[in-house]
């Protein structure tokens, strides 16, 4: 079986769908990388399709656990009184699963399974890779696989992270440390990349989908109102 690795999601909903038929599920093991949630427009429907493709196919569909499901679970099991994830997509959220009449609470045991990692004797697979400061695994550790900024060293493996977006919306491939980086920025309206590796690491081809606008559009035309009930606001008042 050779492997599918999806990037960084953020509620991209029909961006991912259109992804999605890139895989060859008799043949590819699908792994994504964490971050379903939070940013884009439709973050309830991404995490109910990722639990029920994991439901029918099992060992052969991997979702990895990001920050951001880590901050979504932390929050609503009542171990973060902050607004640290309401402040980081997550208040956008919960409206959305209200919405959709879904209940957040419904997936928190099956995220609370998310691997850190994903691996085999050539391929390592984690949402920030591995910085070499402190235990990697630690979900606290700024510079763990969940949080990591800092730069990646070298595992032995082929690396494949997310996490930090391409500025040019590009993967990109850093032969230093033996990596790829596929976070290609779909809630920033660029695309959502996919590679496809043979199981020994070898590159086969990466695959990048154009944000679906329906995805974002809606929190651009939401600002855009509010924007302009303000300033109708203060015209009201000034008059």
């Amino acid at each position: 079986m050779s492997l599918f690795i999806i990037g960084d999601v953020h509620g991209c909903f029909h961006t991912y769908l259109k992804l999605m038929d890139q895989w060859e599920p008799k043949t590819e093991t699908l792994i994504q990388l964490g971050d379903l949630i939070d940013r884009g427009n439709f973050s309830p429907l991404t995490i109910r399709l990722a639990f029920e493709v994991k439901k029918v196919f099992k060992n052969s569909v991997h979702f990895l656990k990001g920050n951001h499901e880590q901050m979504m679970l932390r929050y609503l099991q009542g171990d973060d009184h902050s607004d640290h994830w309401l402040d980081n997509g997550g208040r956008e959220t919960l409206e959305q699963f209200k919405k959709h009449k879904l209940d957040p609470n419904f997936y928190l045991g099956w995220m609370n399974t998310m691997p850190l990692f994903w691996e085999n004797k050539n391929v390592l697979i984690s949402h920030a890779g591995f910085s070499g400061n402190g235990s990697p695994f630690e979900l606290t550790n700024p510079d763990g696989v969940l949080w990591n900024r800092k730069p990646i060293i070298h595992m032995g493996k082929v690396q494949v992270i997310g996490h930090t977006p391409r500025i040019d919306a590009k993967p990109e491939f850093m032969s230093n440390c033996n990596t790829w980086n596929i976070d290609t920025g779909a809630y920033k309206g660029n695309c959502l990349t996919g590679i496809k590796l043979k199981n020994d690491g070898t590159f086969i081809e990466s695959i990048s989908v154009p944000t679906d606008p329906k995805d974002i559009l809606e929190k651009s035309s939401i600002h855009a109102s509010l924007l302009n009930a303000s300033q109708a606001g203060k015209s009201r008042i000034q008059n």
